[in-house]
C-alpha cells in the first residue's frame, strides 16, 4: 500500500481520565474507519443526535479549549491535543466515542495519545490522501494578536511567538515543519496557566480538574511542578501544539506556512473562516501515486502499516 493512501486505526482503542474544565471521568474507544469518513465524535452518554463532526466551522466555543458542536447543540469539548495527534501520526479516518463532553485531559498534553496510536499502529487504505494547499496569504490581527496562513510548497510551518508579563515564562519563539521534523517536544508540551488565575478559572466555572499532574503552573519566577519543564520551549511548544489540532479541524493535511504571534483557539478559528471563505485562498488536492516529496509523509514511516 502506498503511504500517499488514507489510514486509520488498526485496531480500537480504549483509556479513559478526567476533563480538565468539566472535572468529570470520561471514557473514550477509538474506532478504524473507512476512508473518506474523516475524524467523527460519537457522544456515547446521548441516544440521539450525538454525533459532531470536528470542524472549523463547528467550532462554537474556542476560550482556553475548543469546542466543537452539532445543530442539535451537543458538543464535545478540549478536542485540540487528540486532534493533533491525530495530524501528527497520520490517521486520516476514525470514530471517536466519548461518554461524556470533554475529551481527557490525561497529563496536559499529547504525549499518551500520540504513544497509543503509534503502539496501535495504522491499517491503510488504496484511497488515495487529500490535501489543502493554500494559494493566498490571508492575515487577521486582533489588537495585538496576529496570525498569517501563506502558500509552502509541499509542507505545513508553524511559527508561534507568545509574550508574557510574567518573568519565568517571558517570550518563547519557535518554528516547526509538522511533515519532517521530529515532534517529540511539541507532543509532550504541556498545558500552562498562571497561579494568579486560577482563581478566575474556577469562577468561570472551568478547571475544575486541573492540577500539576496535568498543567504547568506559573507562580511569580517559578513553577510549582516538581520535575520542572519537559523542554526550554514547552510553554511556545504547547501553543504549537493547540494550533496543530485547530488547524487539523480543516478535515485534511494543510500544505502551507502558519506564522503567529500572541494568538490561540479564537484565533486560529478566525483565521480559518477567513482562508475558506474565498475558494480562491486555497485548493482540495486528490495525490495518487508517488508525485509528492518523501517529507511530506515521514511521520508515517514510524507507524505500523498493516495492508
Amino acid at each position: 500500500m502506498s503511504v500517499l493512501s488514507q489510514s486509520t486505526i488498526a485496531n480500537k482503542i480504549s483509556f479513559s481520565g478526567i476533563g480538565i474544565h468539566t472535572g468529570k471521568k470520561v471514557k473514550i474507544n477509538i474506532l478504524p474507519s473507512s476512508p473518506n469518513s474523516g475524524i467523527t465524535f460519537k457522544r456515547t452518554d446521548l441516544n440521539k443526535n450525538n454525533v459532531v463532526i470536528p470542524n472549523f466551522e463547528n467550532v462554537s466555543e474556542a476560550t482556553l479549549c475548543t469546542t466543537v458542536s452539532n445543530e442539535f447543540g451537543v458538543k464535545v469539548s478540549t478536542i485540540e491535543h487528540l486532534m493533533a495527534a491525530f495530524l501528527g501520526t497520520g490517521v486520516d479516518n476514525a470514530t471517536v466515542e466519548i461518554d461524556s463532553q470533554e475529551v481527557p485531559i490525561l497529563d496536559g498534553s499529547a504525549k499518551d495519545f500520540v504513544k497509543i496510536l503509534k503502539e496501535t499502529g495504522l491499517k491503510t487504505s488504496d484511497v488515495p490522501i487529500k490535501l489543502i494547499k493554500i494559494n493566498n496569504r490571508v492575515e487577521f490581527e486582533e489588537g495585538n494578536k496576529y496570525i498569517s496562513l501563506d502558500k509552502s510548497n509541499t509542507t505545513l510551518e508553524i511559527e508561534f511567538e507568545i509574550n508574557y508579563e510574567n518573568q519565568f515564562i517571558k517570550s518563547q519563539k519557535n518554528k516547526i515543519n509538522v511533515f519532517e521534523d521530529d515532534l517529540k517536544d511539541i507532543f509532550n508540551s504541556r498545558t500552562f496557566c498562571l497561579y494568579d488565575d486560577i482563581e478566575k478559572l474556577k469562577k468561570a466555572g472551568l478547571g475544575k480538574g486541573g492540577s500539576l499532574e496535568n498543567a504547568i503552573v506559573v507562580k511569580d519566577n517559578k513553577i510549582l511542578n516538581e520535575n520542572g519543564l519537559r523542554n526550554k520551549n514547552e510553554f511556545v511548544n504547547h501553543k504549537i501544539l493547540d494550533c496543530m489540532g485547530d488547524l487539523y479541524l480543516v478535515g485534511y493535511r494543510i500544505i502551507g506556512s502558519l506564522k503567529c504571534s500572541h494568538g490561540g483557539h479564537s484565533l486560529t478559528n478566525k483565521l480559518l473562516r477567513k482562508v475558506f471563505s474565498d475558494t480562491r485562498n486555497y485548493s482540495l488536492l486528490e495525490i495518487k501515486g508517488k508525485n509528492l516529496p518523501h517529507s511530506l509523509i515521514n511521520n508515517r514511516h514510524n507507524l505500523k502499516s498493516i495492508a
